[in-house]
């Protein structure tokens, strides 16, 4: 470790030392992390970060797990949003956007994908028509995690119909509250009501001023976009409690070391993948593991899970040294899950089918198993990931395009 990297250990040790464990709220505990530009070291300084490399930034998250204290605000706004307005926004508009989301002020949720277009997203039809200095928004978004408490939107719409269909896309920052957005919960198997949300759009108003990137730029910020929600999709923060930011989430003016020891971890977004990893699953079904079989497939599991952590470490911290390889992670994750999926059947048998507190660990075996197949959807398709690899990762040619009619 250089002596540069040691000091800034011991800064960021030392500020810990010196407030946690206090009475402070998570709003005050946020608000001095974003002062000292702990909050998000990578964002640019002054507004929540350092402008340090992701290596540096790491000893962050670290350093907060090793003391047990409450990590950053955990939304899409925070783990995407932020990232495309550092690269495709305006000074103006970083200035605008990243400041709430440090200080966990705003929830943001992600409004691209529509009934009819899911894998091709470059062939939505939500329209964006501008009225004056602003624009007015038309047409349906699905699969929105988060919506329903969301205080913006990540949203991807057509600005232009008359050119290709990459080249006519913008993306915006919608206020979510307003006439003219209507948000639906679609309710999952797995229970849960209100994690995947439907959204309809008539006629919502967003200023021209929050669209990133300009008219036609939104293809190259939606690229960002994907690109940074596979790597979060994969990196595991070890020992690192996240907040839920937002008025709505209620967690504001808790005491930060209250939520940790209620063991805040992002609710759903944790739970879902609780029990896709080797040491929890393993744990879960103690002495049931004298079948070969089953100890071989416990094995590739772990395997897997420290695979994807290397890969989407790697995709962060040296980014294009490993070509594709947000979505060589993104492909294993689905495989892992798949895994742990049948191997949670074949050890709990009938059991893994129960909900409650007499079913294994309170259910939570069933909800993993329940919420597996979203794996494979969430983020991108398995097919389009594997297309991505071969493409951009091996340099294999392109998929022949569908041919047209007529021609």
């Amino acid at each position: 470790m250089s002596d540069d990297a040691g000091a800034f250990r011991l800064e960021v040790r030392g500020c810990i030392a010196e407030h946690w464990g206090t009475a402070m709220t998570v709003r005050s505990w946020w608000e001095l992390l974003v002062e000292a530009g702990l909050q998000f070291p990578t964002w640019p300084t002054g507004l929540g970060g350092r402008g340090l490399p992701a290596a540096t930034a790491r000893i962050v998250h670290e350093e907060l797990a090793g003391a047990g204290a409450l990590g950053p605000p955990f939304n899409v706004g925070t783990l995407m949003g932020a990232e495309v307005i550092i690269a495709h926004g305006t000074v103006e508009q970083q200035r605008r956007f990243l400041p709430p989301l440090a200080r966990g002020l705003e929830w943001w949720c992600q409004m691209f994908s529509e009934p009819g277009a899911g894998s091709d997203l470059a062939g939505l039809s939500t329209r964006a028509e501008r009225d004056g200095d602003r624009w007015r928004v038309t047409g349906q978004k699905v699969w929105s995690s988060g919506a329903h408490q969301a205080d913006r939107a990540m949203l991807l719409a057509r600005t232009d119909p008359d050119v290709p269909k990459h080249k006519g896309l913008g993306w915006f920052v919608l206020d979510v509250d307003q006439p003219g957005v209507e948000i639906r919960p679609i309710r999952q198997m797995n229970g849960i009501a209100g994690h995947f949300n439907e959204v309809f759009l008539d006629g919502a108003v967003v200023e021209d001023a929050c669209l990133v990137g300009g008219p036609g730029g939104g293809w190259a910020a939606a690229l960002t976009t994907l690109e940074h929600e596979r790597i979060s999709l994969n990196v595991r923060q070890r020992g690192l409690v996240w907040g839920s930011p937002g008025t709505r989430a209620g967690q504001l003016e808790r005491r930060a070391a209250d939520v940790v020891a209620d063991g805040d971890q992002a609710s759903e977004y944790v739970a879902n993948r609780r029990f896709v990893n080797a040491a929890a699953l393993r744990r879960s079904a103690e002495g049931r593991w004298d079948d070969r079989l089953r100890r071989d497939d416990l094995v590739r599991l772990h395997t897997l899970d420290q695979l994807i952590d290397w890969t989407a470490r790697r995709a962060t911290q040296a980014p294009g040294t490993v070509p594709a390889a947000p979505n060589l992670a993104k492909v294993a994750k689905s495989d892992q899950a798949r895994l742990a999926q049948q191997l949670a059947g074949d050890v709990h048998g009938a059991a893994a089918t129960l909900f409650g507190p007499d079913a294994p660990e309170d259910g939570l075996i069933t909800h993993m198993m329940t919420t597996t197949p979203s794996f494979s959807i969430a983020g991108g398709t398995d097919q389009v990931q594997r297309n991505i690899i071969g493409e951009r990762g091996l340099g294999l040619p392109r998929e022949p395009a569908p041919l047209t009619p007529g021609r």
